[in-house]
């Protein structure tokens, strides 16, 4: 490449630029992780952070946008894993370029910026372009003659190069049912030397073929149909213009190279790589398939740990783990046998870093992350490729293709070797996995990797029937066109008319005693839940006090629409009746004194932990708060009462709590916390606490105390672990923490009576008793192995006699392992050869067997490990240990006595054998 050549950035920023000067507003990159959508494992194109505006549940306060969005695909419909490293243009992690419409611009002018920004801007060869629109295989549905026409209006255009494709093709649909329509793609004809099929008998290059001439540029959706059935569509009353542009493809061919990875987005990392490793270019070019994966899994990886994805064994997490491990494997392949992965991650970092500012300020957690997973790796790797090795060997000399799923299932649970690296190496020697059976044997151990559907269940099933009431309303001017007022800010109080009464899901006139209800109301001030705060309750009554609804819950159906959900516990509700709606104020107290704690506690964290220890999700409710935080170790009781003391001492500060409304943009420049997986508009509410200097920063949407000294107290209930990688605090404030420490005082005066001492002397007073007891149970353990001994030395002095051996089989009360274990030692004292004993014993339901074999009969066979199975089996327990000294457990104690008479029947059959 040589400098005259745009930079990846460069077309970026000219891509952005054009719509820009097209009236658009343009947005961020939204995270990796779905904000507010459970039906995806990652975002996987353009059109996810849009998804609720194509579904009618969400409006914009803009009707044009661009941007250039991140994107993952390793699960489900769309899952490029497999092909990444071995082509030029597939990738886990990349960049979509979109502009969109949202019932503004439709055909004419999405199609005609698309021609001017390729050749006018970009300078593509218009001879060299084809386009495809839609006439349907089926005949159900009519050709999109519309585009055909707008396509062939392009200046210079080949009207020859508009081609008709069917619905595999061009047609998009978001679902089974919902928003779809018809596509039109742009193509470029890379020339002859492209194809990989020449002298293919009966070959033809063409667009949407077979082979690697026609490369797909950019791909124009346009939403203009809801679907309601298989067979059923009806035009969509506002259309949309959605469009994706694969961003490494565009600058590939503006770059001029012949390979996503010889660009400047990835050919850097190769190029680090290739210094790691030592390698000529000519070995480089030969081993282009490890360099390639590397490239693409170093550039997810630090994308998705800047997004809060840290490696880990469950859905989103598991993937980071495993395209770790993965590029890992393959550096072994080109001699990297050390970690080495954080060196390339950097330059990712250096590459990307302007652009998406989250990977410099998230450097240190990047770097370190992709080091330790490697490390963990490392000391698996041998031993799990060893024992795959082994097992893809019996599956060769069984004659059979597949490896057992469990097989691969006890390859992740024991060494930690992702089922795609297993998948990697049997396909190398020529075999599969059985994927179903794997996954079942991971869903039965819950360590599942996820997977995700590409859109996932549609939601907002009831959107319509609400969206028309809400419209008519518009209409009548009962309300603004933006829908219901919401504002859970200013008062806890708000007076209205009903203006929607609904009984499951119907609207009605009036509402009856218990009836559960749906209501609607001009404005509302009850919190809708959000960002882990639970939903305001309370109730709405007429201000005659003849009726009642108690409000149980809230929701969003639609855009616009807010509705109260509860149950009528007194009179007849109806429309048009003037209500007054109350939020429970108690509660709605206690969840805010929980809400602005967690925001301390988050800042203490990252202040005792690091920098890493960031939000991975949270509960807000009004009894107690549940925190959920980036951490790969338990935190220390000493950490942890350093973080406590830490909130606690803010708490105390009582710092006023100053909230701000500004762009989304200039808030995260600013430094303040956007929490991974939560859903942000193009303003956003500010939470600062702190003076001069703040010690938190976050964007937040709920409700908050006006200062720190409103919480009261914080205590940690409890620290663990969520997974690998993910701990979790417990807390409680306010009230609860009041109760917990009355609790805590009552139990404390208790105890010291019961013990005949004072609170402040009770430590002192139960650490005598604890020596008193441990210097009793020492003397107790003694009579006990006393009274074994005596029980024990009749059966020594007169063993079974099998043939020339002495067996002594003993069930011995109240001993435990490490009696008998003592006891078969005195057995081999007294027959150093030929002797065998197996003793027993019962301890809290639970048996233990412990058996000795003598060295003599241990080399002939008879050996203490296979006897004590023999023993535990019918117990429904196993064991092992030495052919001299072996131990079992077992479940079912009433089988013992059989099984220690069985004993002399074994040494027998051995004898004879």
């Amino acid at each position: 490449m040589t400098s005259t050549k745009p930079t990846g950035a460069q077309i970026r920023k000219e891509f952005i630029d054009f719509f820009l000067e097209q009236g658009h507003t343009i947005l961020p990159s939204a995270s990796l992780v779905p904000g507010g959508d459970q039906t995806l494992l990652f975002t996987n194109a353009g059109m996810v952070q849009f998804k609720d505006v194509f579904l009618g549940t969400d409006n914009r306060p803009y009707q044009r946008a661009a941007d250039s969005q991140k994107c993952m695909r390793v699960a489900g419909k769309h899952n490029d894993l497999d092909d990444v490293g071995r082509d030029n243009i597939h990738h886990t992690f990349f960049e979509m370029l979109g502009n969109w419409s949202f019932g503004d611009y439709y055909k004419k002018e999405a199609i005609a910026w698309a021609w001017q920004l390729l050749t006018d801007v970009w300078g593509l060869p218009k001879e060299k372009l084809w386009t495809t629109v839609f006439q349907d295989d089926k005949g159900d549905i009519p050709a999109d003659d519309e585009a055909a026409e707008h396509w062939r209006k392009q200046p210079d255009i080949n009207p020859e190069h508009v081609l008709f494709f069917g619905r595999k093709d061009n047609f998009w649909e978001m679902a089974e049912k919902g928003p779809c329509g018809p596509c039109s793609e742009i193509h470029l004809d890379r020339g002859n030397e492209y194809c990989d099929k020449q002298g293919f008998p009966g070959h033809v290059c063409q667009v949407n073929g077979d082979c690697q001439r026609f490369l797909e540029l950019w791909n124009l959706v346009f939403i203009q149909y809801n679907r309601l059935s298989p067979t059923e569509l009806e035009p969509l009353p506002a259309k949309h213009v959605d469009t994706g542009m694969g961003f490494e493809r565009i600058v590939s061919i503006l770059q001029g190279v012949d390979s996503n990875y010889r660009t400047d987005l990835l050919w850097p990392l190769i190029l680090t790589t290739q210094k790691l490793s030592g390698h000529s270019d000519e070995q480089r070019e030969a081993n282009l398939t490890p360099y390639r994966v590397i490239a693409d899994h170093a550039r997810a990886a630090a994308f998705l740990i800047a997004d809060g994805v840290l490696p880990g064994n469950q859905k989103r997490n598991y993937v980071t783990r495993m395209i770790i491990r993965r590029a890992y494997r393959f550096g072994g392949k080109i001699g990297l046998n050390q970690p080495f992965l954080s060196k390339v991650a950097e330059v990712v970092i250096n590459t990307y870093g302007d652009f998406y500012p989250e990977l410099k300020r998230n450097r240190k957690t990047i770097l370190t992350s992709v080091k330790e997973e490697e490390e963990q790796f490392q000391r698996t790797l041998d031993r799990a490729t060893t024992q795959l090795e082994f097992l893809l060997d019996g599956v060769i000399n069984s004659g059979q293709a597949l490896l057992p799923g469990v097989d691969a299932g006890n390859l992740y649970t024991t060494f930690g070797m992702p089922f795609e690296i297993t998948r990697d190496i049997a396909r190398e020697r020529g075999l599969d996995v059985d994927k179903p059976g794997y996954d079942q044997f991971m869903n039965e151990h819950s360590l599942a990797s996820g997977g995700g559907k590409a859109i996932g269940e549609m939601g907002g099933e009831d959107v319509e029937i609400f969206r028309l009431v809400v419209d008519e309303l518009v209409q009548q001017g009962s309300l603004p066109s933006s829908g219901v007022d919401y504002d859970p800010y200013q008062h806890l109080e708000v007076t209205g008319k009903i203006l929607a009464l609904f009984c499951k899901g119907e609207p009605e006139k009036e509402a009856n005693l218990d009836d559960e209800v749906e209501v609607i109301l001009p404005e509302t001030c009850f919190y809708i839940e959000s960002g882990g705060q639970v939903s305001d309750t309370g109730w709405i009554r007429s201000v005659d006090a003849s009726w009642e609804i108690e409000v149980l819950d809230m929701r969003k159906p639609a855009a616009g629409v807010i509705v109260h959900v509860g149950k009528v516990i007194k009179g007849q509700p109806k429309t048009g009746d003037i209500a007054i709606a109350v939020v429970d104020a108690q509660r709605r107290r206690d969840i805010m004194r929980n809400h602005t704690a967690t925001h301390v506690l988050h800042a203490e964290l990252r202040r005792v932990l690091g920098e890493h220890a960031r939000q991975a999700g949270s509960l807000v409710a009004p009894d107690r708060l549940r925190f959920d935080f980036n951490h790969s170790e338990a935190v220390t009781p000493k950490q942890l009462a350093e973080i406590e003391t830490g909130v606690n001492q803010h708490i105390l500060g009582n710092y006023q709590l100053k909230t701000r409304v500004k762009p989304y943009q200039q808030a995260v420049e600013e430094g303040a916390m956007a929490l991974f997986g939560e859903k942000y508009g193009e303003t956003v509410r500010t939470i600062t606490i702190g003076e001069e200097d703040p010690f938190s920063y976050e964007l937040c949407g709920g409700t908050h105390v006006g200062e720190t000294g409103d919480i009261g107290i914080c205590l940690i209930t409890s620290e663990g672990s969520v997974s690998a990688n993910t701990r979790r605090i417990e807390a409680v404030t306010g009230w609860k923490a009041y109760e917990l420490v009355q609790n805590r005082f009552n139990t404390i005066n208790r105890v010291s009576r019961l013990l005949g001492s004072t609170p402040d002397r009770l430590l002192e007073k139960t650490t005598n008793i604890l020596d008193e007891l441990s210097d009793a149970k020492k003397q107790v353990n003694g009579l006990r192995q006393s009274l074994v001994s005596v029980e024990f030395e009749d059966k020594l002095n007169n063993p079974i006699q099998v043939k020339d051996i002495n067996v002594v089989v003993a069930r011995l009360n109240d001993a435990d392992a490490e009696t008998l274990r003592q006891m078969v030692d005195r057995f081999r004292v007294k027959y150093p050869e030929k002797g065998i004993a197996v003793l027993a014993s019962v301890k809290d339901g639970r048996p233990t067997i412990i058996t000795g074999s003598t060295a003599d009969l241990a080399a002939r066979g008879i050996n203490a490990i296979e006897l004590v199975k023999f023993v535990a089996a019918p117990l429904g327990g196993g064991g092992g240990g030495k052919p001299t000294l072996a131990q079992a457990g077992g479940k079912d104690a009433s089988q013992l006595d059989t099984a220690l008479e069985s004993v002399e029947s074994w040494v027998k059959e051995k004898l004879d054998l």
